[in-house]
Order: C-alpha cells, then structure tokens, then sequence
C-alpha cells in the first residue's frame, strides 16, 4: 500500500515539476515575442519652452522618477532570484546609461508602445496609459530627454526569473504592450485649457490606480497598498469643492483632515501641476456618473 502512495506522490511531484515547466517555457515565448510596431513619426522640438514642457510633464502627469528615478539615471525596483530583477534604466548620457544609444524613433516606440530596439516588450513599462499622450507632449518629452544631464549610474538590466515569467504569462501587466492595439487611430491631440477634455487627457494617469472609470479598487502589483478611492459621484469627491481639490493635490491634507500616504498617492508630484492643469482636472473628475466601487 505504501509503495503505491509513494508511486501516486511521485506522479503528482512530476506531473506539477512539468506543469511548472511549461507555464515558465510559455511565459518565455511570451516575453519574447516580437513586436513588428510601424513607429509614427512625431516631431521633437529643440527650443526651451518645449524642453521646459517635455519636464514639467515627465516631473507631474507622468510620474517617470517614481521608476526611473532622481534624474531619470535609473533604479532599481526589484530583486529577488525567483521572481527576477526589475530595473528601469539610466535614460542620461551618463556612464552607464542608454540615452546616447536610443533614437528618436527608440524612444517614441518605448513610450507609446511599450517596445524596445529589439522588438521585445519593455516589463511594466506603462505604454497602455503613454499610448494616450499627445504628440506635442511626446516630442516635448523625448527633446527633455535629450537634455538632460549626465547621471553616472550602473543598472542592471531587467530580467525575469521562473516565478515572473510565469507570471508574465498569466498577468498581462507584467508586459502592457500586449494589452493594447498599436495600429489603433489616434485621437487628434487636446488644446491645453481648463476644459473637461483637457482634464480627461490629464486624467488618464489616475486610471493606474483608481481603475478605468476610476471608481476605485485595489492598486495592481502593490498587495501592500490600500485601495484607491471612488472618484465618482459615488464616491469620496462628492462633497469637494473646486478649492478642496486643488488644496489636497498641493498640500496631501484632505478636507478632513486626513493625510494622503504619498508612496501609494503620489500628491508631491501633483502639486507641481499648474492651477489651470488642476482646474481641467476637476472639471472632469467633479460630474463623472456615480459607479459603486471598483464598478
């Protein structure tokens, strides 16, 4: 009887070690899979001013250093030998860093599409919300890049280990360039201003954490964070003023009373939007239709 026991264990251990084995094989391809993206050309400016908008845009709405870090000379997020290494790269001139390496056209394919030079998806680089920014901004991003100072920073390269490429396999936020349709139309660019189109373009960002209809739920990939608040007029918003709004994205004090925890709410980034950036954006986010939340 016990040998037999012993026999059924064994097939079950073989059966799950080959289970396993495939799962990280098909995750692999995944990883791997080649991108043929036509990159639409997109104009990069050279003067100041775009330069200046290029950063405001990568320090506010884009939150690029919460990845890349102080400078943009890269970081690294995570390291562990089952999961793997995750690190976004030195994007300066730097030693070290790739910026004298990229293209123009390298650079737009990464943001917008979420790919890199050889094809591959870029791991949690969020395209599926960059695909979204307008062309005048995007060329105002890369000419910051340009600019920027050198940043000697080594960064290991990404690489995932058995556990993330399963993952990658079952979680397609792990390579959001799968998640979207690069040959999709574009939508004609919005004219900054204070008005409701303006504030769903800037909008765009908070639906990372508060969910596409921005009705709230769980953070994705932050078990420990808690979860983001209904923006609906189902939700926390309801009773803010234009003045409540604008106070909380400066300061992280809500009106009452209340803190904003900036490792999960990014406020300090916010603040340094400009009063008709943050007008635009209430002027959205105030009459959205109620959704019960995580609706």
């Amino acid at each position: 009887m016990l040998k037999w026991i012993a026999i059924v264990v064994a097939g079950l251990v073989a059966l799950l070690v080959v289970a396993i084995l495939v799962l990280i094989l098909l995750g692999s391809r995944r990883i791997s899979k080649d991108y043929d993206i036509q990159v639409a050309s997109v104009p990069i400016p050279t003067d100041a001013i775009s330069i200046e908008r290029g950063r405001h845009y990568v320090e506010t709405v884009g939150l690029c250093s919460e990845c890349h870090g102080e400078g943009l000379g890269g970081d690294v997020l995570s390291e562990d030998s089952v999961f793997g290494t995750l690190a976004a790269p030195n994007l300066t001139s730097g030693a070290s860093g790739i910026g004298d390496a990229l293209s123009d056209e390298d650079l737009v394919r990464a943001i917008r599409h979420g790919v890199g030079r050889d094809g591959e998806a870029l791991v949690i680089m969020p395209s599926e919300y960059f695909n979204k920014i307008s062309d005048a901004d995007l060329g105002a991003i890369v000419a910051y890049i340009r600019d920027l100072p050198p940043v000697d920073n080594q960064v290991p390269k990404t690489r995932l280990g058995p556990l993330g490429r399963v993952i990658a396999l079952l979680d397609s936020s792990i390579l959001p360039a799968s998640k979207f349709d690069h040959t999709a139309p574009r939508p004609p660019d919005p004219t900054p201003g204070v008005t409701v189109e303006y504030g769903e373009y800037l909008a765009t960002i908070c639906s990372v954490c508060h969910g596409d209809n921005l009705s709230g739920g769980s953070v994705p990939g932050e078990q420990d964070a808690p979860v983001a608040r209904n923006l609906t007029q189902e939700g926390v918003l309801v009773s803010w003023e234009e003045s409540d709004f604008i106070n909380t994205m400066r300061t992280g004090k809500t009106p009452g009373g209340g803190q904003l925890d900036g490792e999960f709410m990014p406020w300090e980034h916010f603040a340094r939007m400009t009063d008709d950036e943050l007008k635009a954006l209430w002027m959205y986010l105030k009459p959205l239709p109620p959704r019960d939340f995580g609706e």
